[in-house]
């Protein structure tokens, strides 16, 4: 038997499920991108799905980047996501000021630029250990992290290590797609 004259896809390994997960504080804001070219010295401002510049972007994330140029080269060569949140952007959060959250909590902690914060860490184990519910409670009870004494968070990323993977949990309509109408029962 001859072989085929098309490309082989390769079936990707399985990760095992009860490794390491990193649960996360999801903020409601918009989703930012900073990419620091090759040699280090230009950076470019996205959002989730394109390129943009000041005057074109959505509650000024853009300008923000080329306005805080210099320490954002800091980050390094690559993408580097985040959330745009904050005062006029969708939750306020009690903040008069608008910030850019990271969310690679692994790489980023105290050593980072001056001008970006990180999405805070609520737990750290298991997957078989996860209690998503306690988590949540514990949000909807104590209020943000992200910002203190802000009561309506909006909920949870679940970041499974080994497959690289991301899942989210809301306090409010949880089990709808973005931007879906949820009927009452």
């Amino acid at each position: 038997m001859a072989k085929p004259d098309i490309p082989f896809v390769e079936f990707p390994s399985i990760s095992r499920w009860n490794r390491d997960v990193i649960v996360s504080e999801k903020l409601d804001g918009a989703n930012g991108q900073i990419y620091v070219n090759d040699t280090g010295d230009q950076v470019f401002a996205g959002t989730r799905s394109l390129w943009v510049e000041p005057g074109e972007d959505n509650d000024g994330f853009a300008a923000w980047v080329q306005a805080n140029k210099e320490e954002l080269l800091k980050l390094g060569p690559g993408s580097h996501f985040g959330e745009w949140w904050g005062r006029g952007v969708r939750r306020d959060y009690g903040l008069k000021e608008k910030r850019f959250s990271l969310f690679n909590v692994a790489r980023w902690t105290e050593e980072r630029p001056a001008c970006c914060h990180v999405v805070p860490v609520l737990w750290r184990g298991k997957m078989d250990d996860l209690d998503t519910d306690a988590i949540l409670t514990k949000l909807a009870t104590e209020g943000s992290v992200a910002s203190p004494g802000y009561m309506k968070p909006e909920g949870i990323v679940i970041f499974h290590v080994p497959s690289q993977s991301l899942f989210k949990k809301t306090l409010d309509k949880h089990d709808a797609h973005k931007g879906a109408t949820v009927t009452p029962i």
